[in-house]
Parts: structure tokens; C-alpha cells; sequence
């Protein structure tokens, strides 16, 4: 298969509007794996759109190429006190790839961690950014300031869309402080359903809780006893007093603090619970939070939960895909949320929905947003879903 990999903007509509035939767009290929398998004629790499073009500390506002591994703007961010608050994971051990991943593929995917609770989605610290449809031209939106409100939110649009309306060349985002220090309060001993009334608990004090999860026994290297764990961060007098008030109210056993701490919340966020047996594939479920403990219903199941119970981390024998698509299509349509398949072969990531099954009406509207983007189907064709 060939491989295209313009180093400029020119390059990259060059490339794409002389396209005869069907692209599949990566990066490095760290998140290939992620949606349905693309059939493609070709490869388009934006790994040569790479480098920090704006960085601007005091404004809170950093802008690169679509290519650039994430490492490097995390280091440039780090230099400055700074980070990328909604906190994007890394599924490379999960879905078992090799290559860094990079801003735009974050973007693309849009992937947050656990700090999503307090500091929102990918999209939302997305500022503007420039692309190429495919029809092959040039086009931007937004801006390089917070506060934009010039034309349509075309953010909110390209964010989540897979490559599948256009090809990121660059993005503007908006960045925040890093946290002065930050440590988890633990609460030990509590099942799936006890869990998620200690975290809704937590999140409505006024503790200023960063992040929510619950990890059964046995999961890492984090004890034999299922627990809650509570992250708390800014300034160290303020963390100190929040963590024992907070450890006092809710009967805390432990509390986390420095590396301890860091190493439990990339654990959760890179769901690396599940990142060694690929003989069992992966879901990802978005529920109402009172609806999480529902999936210990599912045969032979795995899980662990985030986002205060909101995202449900699910590993089941990959014997059992039909299974566990039906029961939790089932779920999703009783409780509302949705569920993505995120780990899988290429066989049963052909055969099943990977993301939910979308209504009629929005589908149809879905639809006439592609073509209106993409009227030739040429970009990542049946990455999200199989009909476009």
C-alpha cells in the first residue's frame, strides 16, 4: 500500500485532492486500531506536519501540526509549569501499538483521561485549528485566543470525527497550570454499588475532587481489596486540608501522595488493567453514573470504573463479542450513554458496531455532513460506521 506523507499544508491538499481512490489517515498508528478497520487504497501520514508553531505561556494557548507526538508538547508544557488539563490518555499497550501518538490524533479521537469530570472533554480545549477536506481544500476555524466566537464551531465538530470529514494539519489548544501537588484519598473495602454513592458523596463536597474511580481486588498493584480512589490537586496546604477533611468525612483508609499517587491515575486513565490479555476484547461505556454496577450482569466480565462511575471499562473473552454487543446495546438503550468497542481483532471490529448505532434521523443527518466535507468518501471510509 503506498504511503503519503506531504510536509506542508500545500503538500497535504496536494496529496489529497489528486486522490483517486480511498485514504486511511494516521499519524504514527498508535490509535489505528481504534474504530472499524479501514479498506483503503492508500495511507496518508500526517507525521510530517510536525513542531510547536505557537506557544504562548501567559495567554494559555499552544498551537502545533497535527503531527506532533504528544510527548514532546507535554515536555514543552512541563518546562512552563503547564499541561493539557483534560489529560489525554495513551491506549498504545492497550491496543498493543508502538508508534507515540500525536496531537492530532487526540484531537481526531477525541481521548480524555480522568480529570474529564472537572476540566472537560478534548473538544471543549480545542481553540480553532486548519484542515483539508476531501475535496482537497484548505480551510480553518476558530482562532488562537480563549475567547472566539468567529463563525461556526467547527471544533466541536472535527473533534471525535476519526479523520472521516477532513485531515487535521494543525490544532490550537487551550492549556492551564499544572497542579502544585496533587494525592489520592482511598477508601477500601466497598463493592461496585457502594462505590458509586462514595464518589457522587465526594463530588458534591466542596473538596475539589479531580478525579474518581474504582478498581476492583486484585487489579495492578494496588492490594487484594476492591477501593475508591479520590484525586485532589492544587496548592500543598490546600490539598493537605482537603484530603484529611475529606478522609474524615468519607472514612478514608489511605492516602496516595507523589509518585504513588501519579502511578494509580495514568494506570487508570490508560486502562492498562487491560493492556496484557489481548485474548480479551475491550468495550467502553458511557452510563449515568447510577447505572455503572449494571454491567456486573455481563458473563465472565472484567471492570473498573471512572469518571465518578460515568465510564465503565469492560474486558470480556473475545469468544463472547456478540454477547456482550447485544447486552450492552441493550444497557445503553435502557439507561441512555453509549457504549464503544475499543479493543478487538480486525474480524469482530468488521463484524459489529464499534460505536453506538445511531437513529435514523441522525444518521441520515451524519451522512449529509460527510458528503458536505467529504463527497467523494475518500477519507478513513467506514471508520466510524460501515454505511459511509
Amino acid at each position: 500500500m503506498a504511503v503519503l506523507q506531504p510536509t506542508d499544508m500545500a503538500g497535504l491538499a496536494e496529496a489529497i485532492a489528486s486522490a483517486r481512490d480511498s485514504l486511511e489517515i494516521v499519524g504514527h498508528g498508535s490509535k489505528r486500531r481504534l474504530g472499524r478497520p479501514v479498506q483503503a487504497a492508500a495511507t496518508l501520514s500526517t507525521a510530517g506536519l510536525t513542531g510547536i508553531s505557537l506557544y504562548e505561556p501567559a495567554e494559555l494557548v499552544l498551537g502545533a501540526g497535527a503531527g506532533t507526538p504528544l510527548a514532546e508538547i507535554e515536555a514543552a508544557l512541563a518546562a512552563q509549569g503547564q499541561q493539557l488539563a483534560f489529560e489525554p490518555p495513551d491506549y498504545g499497550a492497550l491496543l498493543g501499538a508502538t508508534g507515540p501518538q500525536t496531537l492530532g490524533g487526540v484531537i481526531a479521537c477525541n481521548l480524555s483521561g480522568p480529570r474529564r469530570i472537572q476540566a472537560g472533554a478534548a473538544r471543549d480545549h480545542l481553540l480553532g485549528f486548519r484542515a483539508v477536506s476531501g475535496r482537497g481544500e484548505i480551510f480553518k476555524s476558530g482562532g488562537r485566543v480563549v475567547k472566539n466566537v468567529t463563525g461556526y464551531d467547527l471544533s466541536k465538530l472535527m473533534a471525535g470525527s476519526y479523520g472521516t470529514l477532513a485531515v487535521l494539519a494543525e490544532a490550537t489548544v487551550k492549556v492551564l497550570p499544572r497542579p502544585e501537588t496533587a494525592c489520592t484519598v482511598m477508601v477500601h473495602g466497598v463493592d461496585a454499588v457502594a462505590a458509586i454513592e462514595v464518589m457522587r458523596s465526594a463530588l458534591a463536597s466542596p473538596h475539589d475532587v479531580s478525579g474518581a474511580a474504582w478498581l476492583p481486588g486484585r487489579i495492578g498493584n494496588f492490594g487484594s481489596d476492591a477501593f475508591v480512589a479520590l484525586r485532589l490537586e492544587g496548592t500543598e496546604p490546600s490539598v493537605a486540608f482537603r484530603a484529611a477533611a475529606l478522609r474524615e468525612s468519607l472514612k478514608a483508609t489511605n492516602v496516595a501522595s507523589g509518585e504513588a499517587s501519579t502511578t494509580l491515575w495514568k494506570f487508570v486513565r490508560d486502562a492498562a488493567a487491560f493492556a496484557g490479555d489481548h485474548d480479551r476484547i475491550v468495550w467502553r461505556m458511557s452510563v449515568p453514573p447510577a447505572a455503572a454496577a449494571a454491567v456486573a450482569g455481563l458473563p465472565d466480565a472484567e471492570y473498573f470504573l471512572d469518571w465518578s462511575g460515568g465510564l465503565v471499562w469492560l474486558a470480556v473473552p473475545a469468544t463472547q463479542a456478540a454477547e456482550s454487543a447485544k447486552l450492552l446495546r441493550h444497557l445503553t438503550a435502557r439507561h441512555g450513554g453509549h457504549a464503544t468497542l475499543v479493543r478487538a481483532p480486525d474480524d469482530v471490529r468488521a463484524s459489529l458496531d464499534v460505536f453506538e448505532p445511531l437513529p435514523p434521523a441522525l444518521a441520515t443527518l451524519s451522512q449529509r455532513v460527510k458528503h458536505s466535507f467529504d463527497p467523494r468518501g475518500i477519507l478513513n471510509p467506514g471508520r466510524m460506521y460501515r454505511e459511509f
